[in-house]
C-alpha cells in the first residue's frame, strides 16, 4: 500500500511539472516582504535552495508551511507568497504562525506566472542554478527533507 501511494504522489508530481521550468532557474530579480534584495541563483551556489510557493489563502500549505519552517533553520529557504495582500499582511501573518523563512511578495502573481506556478503548495529545489526537484501539494518532512539531500 505504501509503495502504491508513493507511486502516485510522484505521478502526480510529475504530471503537475510538465509545464514547469527545467535544467536551468529562472534568474528573477525580487525582495523580500523585508524590503532586501534576494538571488535565488546565487544563493543556490553554496547549497541547495528550498523555493517554497504558498499562499495565505492555501489550506494544505497550513500542513506544509510548519515543515518549510523547521527546515529554515538547517537549510536555505526562500518563499514565494501568492496573492496573499501587502507585505505588511504577510509580515504578521508570519509572526502569527511564528514563521521565520523569507519572502517574496508576489502581489500580482507575475513572479509564479514566470515559474509556471499552477497549484499551492509547490516546492522547487534549486542548487547551482539548477531545478533539482519540483513537488507539489502536501509533502511530508521527510520527503523534503530527502529531495534536499538527493539534490546535493
Amino acid at each position: 500500500m505504501l509503495i502504491l501511494l508513493t507511486s502516485v504522489s510522484f505521478a502526480v508530481d510529475w504530471y503537475r511539472s510538465l509545464d514547469m521550468p527545467v535544467g536551468d532557474a529562472p534568474s528573477i530579480p525580487a525582495h523580500t516582504t523585508e524590503g532586501l534584495p534576494i538571488d535565488i541563483l546565487e544563493q543556490s551556489q553554496t547549497e541547495p535552495v528550498v523555493l517554497y510557493f504558498w499562499a495565505t489563502w492555501c489550506g494544505a500549505c497550513k500542513f506544509v508551511s510548519p515543515t518549510v519552517n523547521w527546515l529554515s533553520n538547517h537549510y536555505q529557504i526562500v518563499s514565494v507568497a501568492l496573492s496573499s495582500g501587502s507585505s505588511e499582511r504577510i509580515r504578521h501573518y508570519m509572526t502569527s504562525k511564528n514563521y521565520d523563512f523569507s519572502v517574496i511578495n508576489d502581489t500580482t502573481g507575475e513572479f509564479s506566472r514566470q515559474w509556471h506556478i499552477s497549484v499551492t503548495p509547490t516546492i522547487v529545489i534549486i542548487n547551482k542554478g539548477q531545478i533539482e526537484s519540483i513537488s507539489t501539494g502536501v509533502t511530508t518532512p521527510v520527503g523534503l527533507w530527502l529531495r534536499i539531500l538527493f539534490a546535493r
